[in-house]
This record gives C-alpha cells, sequence and structure tokens, in this order.
C-alpha cells in the first residue's frame, strides 16, 4: 500500500499541473548549444525574437548577481563574452527567477542566497562557468514549491509533523510521501529538459554521494545550502541546518582561511543583491505597454 502512495505521488509530481512550464525557448536553446555547428548570431536572433526574455537576460547580466566586469549591452556580445553554456544558465535563471518569486518569497530569497554562495564557492574552486553552478544553486529546492504546488493536502500534513514532532522538513516529506523535496526537484528539472548537470546537483544536493557525474557541483550546493541557512538569508521551510557531509567536505578541501574568506564575500555579494529580483523584473514592467 505505502508503494502504491507512493507511486501516486512521483507520478503527481511527474505531471505537474499547477506549476509554469519553462518557455519553448530554453529547449531549442539547450538543442542549439549542443550543436557544435551553431553560430553566435543564430543564438542570438532566437533570443532577441523573445524581447522580454532578451531584456530580462542583459537586466541579469549586468546585475549585481553576477558583477560581470563590463557593461554588457547586447546578446551577442553576451554569447561571446560568457559562451553559450553561461547564457543558457542565465535564461533557465530569468525563466525561474518568476516563478519561485511569485509563489514563495522567502523560499525564494534562501534559492537566491544559495545561488550568491554557490557562485563563490565555486569561482574560489575555480570551476569552469562557475555561473553554471549558480543556476543549480538557484534550483535546488524547487522540489518544495512543486510539493506545495501539487499536494497540497500532503503539504499540509508535512507542516503539521514538523511543529508537532520538531522533525526537519525534508524528515516530514520522506515519512509523509516516502520521497523528499530533492528528488520531486529532479523530477521536475527533467521535465524541464534541463541539462544533466543541472538536474543531478537538484537531486543530490542532500547527499552528494549520490551523484555520478556531479558530484562536485553536489557538494558547493550542499555546502552553500548550509551556509546560507546558517547566516539565516531568507528562509527554507524549517530552521534546522542539516549535518554537512563528509564527502562533500572532502571534495571542497577548505582550509578555515578559505571559509572565513568565502563567508565575507558571500555577505557581501548578499547585501549587493537585496532587491535584486526588483531590478530584474523592471523591464517586465518597462515592456508592458508596448
Amino acid at each position: 500500500m505505502e508503494d502504491a502512495r507512493r507511486q501516486e505521488f512521483r507520478t503527481a509530481l511527474r505531471q505537474t499541473k499547477n506549476l509554469p512550464t519553462l518557455p519553448g525557448i530554453v529547449a531549442k536553446l539547450s538543442r542549439m548549444a549542443e550543436d557544435p555547428d551553431t553560430t553566435t548570431e543564430q543564438m542570438g536572433k532566437v533570443i532577441s525574437q523573445d524581447y522580454i526574455l532578451a531584456a530580462k537576460l542583459l537586466k541579469l547580466v549586468n546585475s549585481a548577481f553576477y558583477g560581470f566586469p563590463q557593461r554588457i549591452s547586447s546578446i551577442s556580445s553576451a554569447i561571446i563574452l560568457l559562451g553559450f553554456n553561461v547564457v543558457k544558465s542565465l535564461i533557465i535563471s530569468a525563466s525561474i527567477f518568476e516563478v519561485m518569486e511569485d509563489q514563495d518569497v522567502e523560499l525564494w530569497q534562501h534559492s537566491l542566497g544559495c545561488a550568491v554562495a554557490c557562485n563563490v564557492i565555486a569561482s574560489r574552486l575555480g570551476v569552469k562557468d562557475p555561473e553554471e553552478v549558480s543556476t543549480a544553486g538557484l534550483i535546488h529546492d524547487i522540489g518544495k514549491m512543486a510539493i506545495k504546488m501539487e499536494l497540497p493536502e500532503e503539504y499540509g500534513m508535512i507542516n503539521r509533523l514538523m511543529q508537532e514532532r520538531g522533525v526537519s522538513m525534508r524528515q516530514a516529506e520522506l515519512e509523509v510521501l516516502g520521497l523528499d523535496h530533492a528528488e520531486a526537484g529532479g523530477w521536475l528539472a527533467k521535465g524541464w529538459n534541463l541539462p544533466a548537470k543541472l538536474i543531478e546537483p537538484v537531486t543530490c544536493h542532500h547527499d552528494p554521494r549520490k551523484a555520478h557525474d556531479a558530484q562536485l557541483t553536489s557538494s558547493i550546493i550542499h555546502f552553500g545550502d548550509i551556509m546560507i541557512r546558517a547566516l539565516g538569508y531568507g528562509h527554507a521551510g524549517d530552521n534546522k541546518v542539516p549535518m554537512l557531509s563528509k564527502r562533500a567536505w572532502e571534495f571542497l578541501n577548505f582550509s578555515p582561511e578559505d571559509i572565513d574568506e568565502v563567508l565575507e564575500l558571500v555577505e557581501e555579494k548578499l547585501w549587493d543583491v537585496k532587491g535584486f529580483s526588483l531590478e530584474v523584473k523592471a523591464d517586465d514592467s518597462t515592456h508592458a505597454g508596448d
């Protein structure tokens, strides 16, 4: 009976009806980015056809969230300077920002904070395209939103269990659903046709040992999540700070000095991105009357 119920929840979460889908342009750009014959001009043309997304992308590229040193004024420049994969990650971010912020502002703030922390940690470790890692950080808790929107009755039971027994949200999810938000988030990311290098860190952010190809990224998301919870930026649904995975810690191999410097930079960047989402959304209202 329990397995049948779990399967029922799996099906409901895989066939999300209440969550918005990402624009078709994301899947199209994903295919283009994987084609070695795609040119900068071709990709720029596709993005520019969706002028609201194009404006939002440029706003995002030039915002405090990423802090690129020079002003980027065109989509083509963004692709040349940042590369296809980074631009694709930025488009995914721009699309998901609104979905999350409209549903749960505090979870959105936690996710944005995690994205900032992941960007700092990835840069510190010399990871190529840290923007991709920060995109995984941004969407790591997307499964919580899926559960809230698709399974409202069970979501209420999860919250009651947390209050009555003082357990973490993840523990309550496992007891009520037989699965957790990380697994649900992985299904949602897969349904959105996101690349595997984003899906795996979302699925494995509580236990990076489960990752096959993205153990380092999963470890960064795991640590970034813990750091932002400890700093109290936003709210992830409960006030528990998860245990740090030994495997993740081995992957990061940070010294106490590294931790101090990363923390200082994360706190500085968090200050910079206060009100950031309003900046990104400003272009929508600007174009609304067009």
